[in-house]
């Protein structure tokens, strides 16, 4: 089946707005065996709608339009549908009921111009928006069907594994399960990870489980996909594989499928009821801000600093806490330029470690280059990387191949 993503908007064609709905839904799509074919970014013009609408639904199979569901006069998405169907809009009296109910819960009295977003093509399909006010829906146009989706990220995600993917499969003639299991990992490059991974039965680029590599500095994410004819018969084909991998990348692996390195520090804080400080230099805060957004984060970091001089004993017995990140950087003279380095010193205190001394210190010192933006990125993993390979008893001087010895 041939799907093609049609995104809307001004502030996407412009490139003001980084369009990142776009990779999220050619991603999870390729995730369930559907080919993206085509991609296109249309502005708010309606003659430009109306014709990228007649031209996909001449090509393809099923179109997914992102965005162009809002309240204001520039969003297109329900009148150019009906245009393109040659049929009238109409009031959904059940979304505008749950819009209504919807303000109302909080308090609040919808505006008017809000009704626009339950005015919907004749005969649509009702395409369901449980957190949001843009009603999803589906109509025919051309050879092809089209899948209305808001443009607002999480209500997009939302909608697109609960509603318009299994419609898809369907569409297609798509049976079975698939299944995507997903390593991320800091320290390795793809091409060690494709050479860590060589010859383990039944995975491949093309195999009967396959094999995938998307790299976004610092991390790698090491995919495994399959499809089966059932969840056990899948999960059973699949556990070993798994296994095999998680061994070959060992102590690189710093979270699996949703998981993240900082949920993985954060909730081994939480386990052995730590608390933590975080100093920083060069980073800026980066580190902090990974850490303190997540949900009971605020029963554990309990203090961060920005300063030059920034040492992670002092800082624990300042914050009184249990351990404490510091991460200084001696930066290379001059602007920035691709060869632009730094070595990283990477402390870590914990108070958990020795009673009697009142705390144990771990040093790491990394050299690393590659201009300005790489190396703090790159620092801000080692110094959280760090953290985890200590709460876990995992070595942390480790070599990973960014650094320079």
């Amino acid at each position: 089946m041939r799907v093609e993503i049609l995104c809307t908007g001004d502030e996407i064609l412009t490139g003001k707005t980084t369009n990142t709905n776009y990779s999220h839904m050619a991603r999870r799509l390729g995730e369930v065996g559907l080919d993206v074919i085509w991609g296109t970014t249309v502005g708010d013009d309606r003659a430009s709608l109306l014709a990228a609408f007649a031209h996909a639904g001449e090509r393809a199979d099923a179109v997914i339009v992102n965005g162009g569901l809002g309240p204001t006069v520039d969003d297109l998405s329900q009148e150019v549908a009906a245009e393109a169907c040659g049929v009238k809009l109409v009031l959904s009296d059940h979304w505008l009921q749950r819009m209504t109910e919807s303000y109302a819960r909080r308090g609040r009295v919808m505006p008017a111009n809000n009704r626009k977003q339950a005015m919907l093509p004749d005969g649509a399909e009702f395409i369901d928006n449980p957190i949001g006010t843009a009603c999803g829906f589906a109509v025919t146009i051309g050879r092809a069907r089209f899948f209305f989706t808001p443009g607002v990220p999480r209500e997009m995600r939302r909608m697109l594994d609960e509603q318009v993917i299994p419609r898809l499969l369907k569409l297609g003639g798509i049976t079975g399960v698939t299944r995507l299991k997903r390593f991320h990992s800091f320290g390795i490059g793809e091409s060690r990870a494709d050479e860590m991974l060589a010859g383990i039965p039944g995975l491949a680029i093309d195999g009967e489980i396959k094999l995938g590599f998307q790299a976004h500095f610092p991390e790698l994410e090491t995919k495994l996909a399959a499809r089966g004819a059932s969840e056990a018969e899948l999960a059973a084909r699949l556990a070993p594989v798994e296994a095999e991998v998680r061994r070959r990348l060992g102590n690189f692996v710093v979270a699996e499928d949703d998981g993240s390195l900082e949920r993985a520090v954060l909730e081994k804080l939480k386990a052995g009821g730590h608390t933590l400080a975080i100093g920083e230099t060069f980073t800026s805060g980066a580190i902090a801000s990974r850490l303190a957004p997540l949900p009971g984060a605020e029963a554990v970091f309990r203090k961060g600093v920005i300063a030059a001089d920034v040492a992670a004993d002092r800082l624990r017995a300042e914050s009184g806490t249990s351990h404490a990140l510091a991460v200084r950087m001696e930066l290379d003279p001059g602007g920035d330029r691709p060869d632009f380095g730094a070595t990283v010193t990477v402390q870590i205190a914990d108070s958990t470690r020795s009673a009697t001394t009142g705390g144990a210190m771990v040093q790491r010192v990394a050299r690393l280059v590659g201009g300005r933006d790489w190396v703090r990125t790159g620092a801000t993993e080692l110094g959280l990387d760090c953290l985890r390979r200590h709460l876990y008893g995992l070595p942390v001087d480790e070599r990973i191949d960014f650094e320079r010895r």
